[in-house]
């Protein structure tokens, strides 16, 4: 057991983090090849170590991708709205709002904005280990 786990079960759990996007938001070109710009959100930056998840909103402006890369470990993007081609080894389907995708361990995956108005998507995972 790590000393960060002795000392959670010795004195609980931390109290919870509440965030307000604002607080978070930053305007960059979005990862993985700098296609376009986004607006990223680090929502669970603001929760302090050890934590287990990335939690994320970013929004793709028009024209903006994040570019083909592997990930190593599961992932969701869930879209909030505006539409989007996702790709996950080779295979690209459409996503609109209250769609997610759920890429998989190992897959070689992406997102790229598509029509007139901005993605806006949320992305979690866990953090590595």
């Amino acid at each position: 057991m790590t000393f960060a786990a002795l000392l959670l079960a010795a004195v609980g759990a931390p109290a919870m983090v509440v965030v307000n996007e604002n607080s978070v938001r930053r305007d960059e070109p979005p990862p993985h090849g700098a296609i376009g710009m986004s607006t990223a959100y680090r929502i669970s930056d603001a929760a302090p170590e050890p934590r287990n998840m990335e939690f994320r909103k970013r929004i793709l402006h028009v024209g903006a991708a994040i570019g083909l890369h592997p990930i190593a470990h599961d992932e969701v993007y869930y879209v909030l709205s505006g539409t989007a081609m996702v790709t996950s080894d080779g295979e690209t389907r459409a996503l609109k709002a209250g769609m997610a995708a759920y890429l998989y361990e190992g897959a070689t995956v992406g997102i790229r904005q598509t029509g007139q108005e901005p993605l806006a998507l949320i992305i979690s995972y866990p953090v590595p280990k």
